[in-house]
């Protein structure tokens, strides 16, 4: 059985809408927030920051989603590394993590979840992080995910509000995942036709080690795209920073086959839901339509956009160019202007 003909909609193209989620949290009276409660929800920034000492704070964070493979293992590989990669963002380094599974077990056989786990598993072997049980219901479709913990100093968090004017932003993943994975859904590709694509969600976004300590301050602010796409997730950095994005169209990476499937009009609602939620704050100066498609694409396990200091960004785009062959400079920070992020 393929796992993406049992689901809807698959990875982060499940995410409830993000105009949709804002109207629900907006009616939520949450508890009052510790003083060492550094980074919150208020700002959709990818996890939390809990300060515990001078020294240490705790980078929390979870996230899950139906199957966006058809195989389980490579389905496991995938949700670990989008799951850990929101402690990464937040320029921390997960430590544990907890597996959050939904199974439906009259329909999938016990395999399914066994590989589903192993691929989870192999991910954070490699990435170095302690995999200490989990919860699991009987559900009527697969659901997979992780919470995780991780560490940071307080004053090297890489939060969303910290991006400054001058900076240089950096892409470290192609985009298009959202339309090559519909394809996919639509059995118009195989997994062997997008071994590109599947390589790139499977792979984890750990940057830390490959800079030197000075070279990670160079970085100010992060965020990783995910479901809300490069338009909604650099539209949330920009909000939070009060500052305005500036991206070079011809510059974003792309996967060969996103074009391919956008063409066949491979779509997802999260295309046009992400659409929808950054209209008012997006500028987009390309009449293709095809170009304002890539960048409401919802990724899954994308690549991280970091907002780097000048003078450091080429050196750190080299370190990351030994690991993250397509990590590319994509645009810069501006001073605020009447849209949040502008595509020339």
């Amino acid at each position: 059985m393929k796992l993406t003909q049992t689901v809807q909609k698959g990875g982060c193209a499940a995410k409830v809408a993000a105009t949709e989620l804002r109207k629900i949290l907006s009616q939520v009276r949450f508890p009052k927030s510790d003083p060492n409660l550094l980074v919150d929800g208020g700002l959709f920034d990818d996890a939390a920051i809990y300060k515990v000492s001078s020294d240490l704070a705790l980078v929390q964070t979870l996230d899950f989603f139906t199957p966006i493979v058809d195989t389980p293992k490579l389905f496991g590989r995938i949700a670990a590394a989008n799951s850990l990669s929101d402690v990464y963002a937040m320029g921390g380094e997960p430590k544990t993590a907890m597996a959050i599974l939904a199974f439906p077990l009259a329909t999938l056989e016990n395999q399914v979840c066994i590989d589903v786990l192993q691929g989870a598993s192999d991910v954070m072997s490699e990435a170095q992080v302690n995999f200490v049980g989990g919860h699991s219901i009987d559900d009527d479709t697969l659901k997979f995910g992780l919470s995780v913990t991780g560490y940071v100093h307080p004053d090297h968090v890489w939060s969303n509000a910290k991006a400054q004017v001058g900076d240089v932003l950096i892409l470290t993943k192609p985009l298009g995942t959202g339309t090559v994975t519909a394809a996919l859904k639509r059995q118009e590709l195989s997994e062997n036709e997008m071994e590109e694509v599947l390589n790139s969600m499977a792979q984890c976004n750990r940057v830390l080690d490959l800079l030197t300590p000075e070279e990670a301050l160079g970085i100010h602010a992060a965020t990783d795209i995910t479901g809300f796409g490069l338009a909604g997730h650099s539209m949330q950095m920009a909000k939070a920073s009060e500052k305005t994005l500036r991206f070079e169209m011809k510059k974003l990476p792309q996967f060969a086959l996103a074009q391919v499937c956008l063409e066949k009009k491979c779509l997802t609602k999260a295309h046009r839901t992400n659409a929808e939620y950054t209209q008012n704050f997006l500028k987009v100066q390309s009449e293709s339509e095809n170009d304002r498609l890539i960048l409401f694409d919802p990724q899954t396990s994308g690549g991280l956009l970091l907002s780097v200091a000048p003078e450091m960004a080429e050196a750190i785009l080299r370190k990351l160019n030994k690991r993250f062959s397509r990590a590319t400079q994509v645009g810069v920070v501006q001073p605020r202007s009447d849209f949040f992020a502008i595509i020339d």
